[in-house]
């Protein structure tokens, strides 16, 4: 199927859509994180969120136990816009803290949405928070609701926080563990009681979490880059499927205790935290995401041989990426395009006139570096493909003499339901031009490279894919999903929760 316009000079018909500075991006998902033991556990967690951003920008909580009461904090925008002021630090004093930012992949735009999420159960007091989708959780929500549940938010955490109350188990972890049993899809999840700080990962280990030591306290987060912003030391990888529980004990003593109580199998890590999601100084699954963003420029170059006097990565995702494409090809690596670092996605209000600025707010051309050059532009993935038309005229008009796109990633084919918030198959620009040659004729270059799906496999795993056990979670470039898509076939296609409340304001 082809797009209604076929040219390179073709796009957003949309004016809103146009003004949308990161609307032609792979959402991010969100980013936890949580500690125990600390007496400045607020500020330690408003670091680490803050490590996370990138994870998450429309909305950022913190709850805090200061072993009487519980204390929430939650504000709609960026952790520094709210959590440096220590008039609100102040409001969430003690030793246990658990914090969440967001970008919502389901539930709308809405602070009765953000995380964490609070509840008083019988057994006390208890906030959570999770990254991912919970791909049964309408099924689960309806069931609630029919057996008399009131549900005050469209968030898949709130699904969580009903099934602990209604379990029937003693132990607070074990009616945790009761909770997640019940829900499919992929998931970190860490929560926070009055005595524990408790983590869990889906049984295919899609979403990561990993644990931190900072003098002898816990450290819960979905990043390695959230510990080293406070100094906490790397412990390990939460494995797929375990919970973990660390618990306070009455002489003040942090005890941690692990659990597997799901079928162990293999790990399937999102291929996208590599590809997009995760901060380039981070280790993700043991391997750091920004060699494996030069593996994947090199495996890159050896798939797409071109002629060319310059490579220029699109920033900032495309930067590794086109350093191992320089290093493999011999072609010398610039910055032909330079980031302004300081717009956000409500810059001005958009008039006409500045709509027309379009993807020069975000970015601009270096034209030394550009003019009379035939130039390999790299970037990590192209979704809708209106950003990449508008780069590559850019560049055209800083003077480049052939412009030639490589994307290390491989086309975009299907959506995600498991935290990552991707247009509908249809808006996909590998589907809405099936014909390669259309598809380069849309964005407006001389050439178009995509890098395999067993080349990014070699890049992240050292190996190619395998077909009959994939290593990892790949199924938005081959339609292979890892786990049953419930709500999806109940809802024929609409996976997203659809509410009548508003929140005021």
């Amino acid at each position: 199927m082809h797009a209604p316009h076929a040219t390179g000079q073709a796009g957003i018909q949309d004016d809103t859509e146009a003004f949308d500075l990161d609307g032609d991006t792979l959402r991010e998902e969100c980013g936890i994180f949580g500690t125990l033991g600390q007496s400045d556990a607020a500020a330690l967690t408003a670091l680490g969120l803050h490590a996370l951003q990138h994870r998450g920008q429309e909305a950022a909580g913190i709850v805090t136990f200061d072993g009487e009461q519980f204390r929430s904090e939650r504000h709609m925008g960026l952790v520094g816009d709210h959590y440096t002021d220590a008039a609100t630090l102040e409001k969430l004093p003690g030793k246990a803290a658990i914090g969440h930012v967001r970008y919502s992949t389901t539930g709308e735009t809405a602070l009765r949405n953000v995380q964490p999420l609070f509840a008083e159960l019988s057994a006390g007091g208890i906030a959570v928070a999770h990254n991912g989708n919970f791909t049964n959780a309408l099924k689960l929500r309806k069931e609630i609701i029919k057996d008399g549940a009131i549900c005050q938010s469209t968030s898949d955490s709130e699904v969580v926080l009903h099934l602990i109350a209604r379990s029937q188990k003693e132990r607070s972890s074990d009616r945790f563990v009761d909770a997640i049993s019940q829900m499919e899809g992929g998931y970190a999840l860490i929560a926070l009681t009055r005595t524990k700080l408790i983590g869990a990962r889906d049984p295919n280990g899609i979403r990561p979490l990993v644990l931190g030591d900072l003098n002898g306290s816990p450290i819960l987060a979905s990043e390695t880059c959230a510990l080293d912003i406070i100094g906490a030391k790397f412990v390990r990888d939460i494995k797929n499927g375990e919970v973990i529980i660390c618990e306070r004990q009455p002489n003040g003593e942090v005890t941690i205790e692990s659990s597997m109580p799901f079928d162990e199998k293999p790990e399937r890590m999102c291929l996208f935290e590599y590809v997009y999601f995760a901060r380039p100084d981070s280790i993700v699954s043991g391997r750091s995401v920004y060699n494996v963003r030069k593996n994947m420029g090199i495996n890159l170059a050896r798939e797409a041989k071109i002629d060319a006097d310059v490579v220029v990565p699109i920033p900032d995702g495309g930067t590794p990426a086109a350093i191992g494409y320089a290093q493999e090809s011999g072609i010398p690596f610039e910055l032909g395009i330079i980031r302004n670092h300081y717009v956000g996605r409500t810059f001005i209000e958009p008039s006409q006139q500045i709509r027309a600025f379009g993807v020069k707010l975000k970015h601009s051309a270096n034209r030394g570096q550009l003019d009379g050059k035939r130039v390999v532009l790299v970037d990590d993935s192209v979704v809708r493909g209106t950003t990449s038309l508008k780069i590559v005229q850019m560049v055209r008009d800083a003077g480049a003499k052939e412009v030639h796109l490589c994307v290390s990633s491989p086309k975009i084919t299907h959506s995600d339901y498991y935290g990552i918030d991707t247009p509908d198959p249809s808006k996909l620009i590998a589907n809405q031009y099936v014909d390669h040659d259309e598809m380069c004729k849309f964005i407006g270059c001389d050439s178009l490279h995509f890098l395999s799906v067993d080349g990014l496999y070699d890049a992240v795993g050292g190996v190619k894919r395998d077909p009959k056990n994939p290593q990892f979670t790949d199924h938005y470039f081959t339609g292979e999903y890892p786990t049953r898509l419930v709500d999806l076939e109940a809802e024929k296609g609409n996976i997203k929760q659809r509410s009548m409340l508003r929140e005021a304001g």
